[in-house]
């Protein structure tokens, strides 16, 4: 069944527990963004800002590391079992030697590419992890208009995991809306990681609502 996670980093971040509060009963978990100003030109939270969410609610927590870095965020994150710690495949690193050490703390291993990279530069992973994140936009600045390619990505991930049988989930994140959710969902995408066209809108938990409705 396909699922909706908010961005909070699109929310109004003054009054975030009210926030959490008020999504709680009507969201599968929170899609929260980690951005280290060098792997994208964008800085956001921190561990401490990411934990104190985690201390907030008992929903499903999906961390979006945009960092150069991302196994220096293993031992100062606080997640829950069973939270999705995604990484880009750009990013440095041992990966396969970080999804171990994902797995060894109970939580997802999840990888991003980002837009110009190609799905099959990860294929020899997709048997290690729990869900590729497709980059539907620029990562570093939520508002970003929809990139059509990804509906291909999508699809070519989708055709890899049926022919050799895998069980990993496809994600999205960047540009979802109205007019292009029932389409993704389509051609394979399971997990939508959404900001503006929840947050920006005049009732937000009316717009959350309206998209989940499309995807049932």
């Amino acid at each position: 069944m396909a699922s909706i996670y908010p961005s909070l980093i699109a929310s109004n971040l003054l009054n975030i527990k009210k926030t959490i509060t008020l999504f709680d009963p009507h969201c599968s978990g929170y899609h929260l963004d980690i951005m280290d100003d060098h792997f994208v030109p964008n800085l956001t939270w921190g561990p401490m800002f990411i934990n104190a969410i985690a201390k907030a609610t008992t929903k499903k927590l999906w961390v979006h590391l945009m960092v150069e870095n991302p196994s220096s965020f293993l031992d100062r994150l606080s997640l829950p079992p069973g939270s999705i710690f995604t990484f880009h495949i750009e990013s440095k690193g041992d990966h396969e030697k970080l999804i171990d050490a994902i797995k060894e703390k109970k939580w997802k291993p999840s990888i991003a590419i980002n837009p110009k990279t190609n799905p099959k530069n990860i294929f020899n992973l997709l048997d290690k992890i729990d869900q590729v994140l497709v980059m539907s936009v620029e990562p570093g600045f939520s508002g970003q208009s929809f990139l059509p390619d990804s509906l291909k990505k999508i699809e070519k991930l989708a055709d890899h995991r049926k022919k050799n049988n895998l069980s990993f989930s496809i994600a999205i994140d960047g540009g979802i809306h109205n007019n292009n959710i029932v389409e993704l969902k389509k051609v394979g995408a399971d997990e939508f990681g959404i900001a503006s066209a929840i947050f920006k809108q005049q009732n937000p938990l009316g717009a959350l609502e309206k998209l989940q409705k499309l995807i049932k």
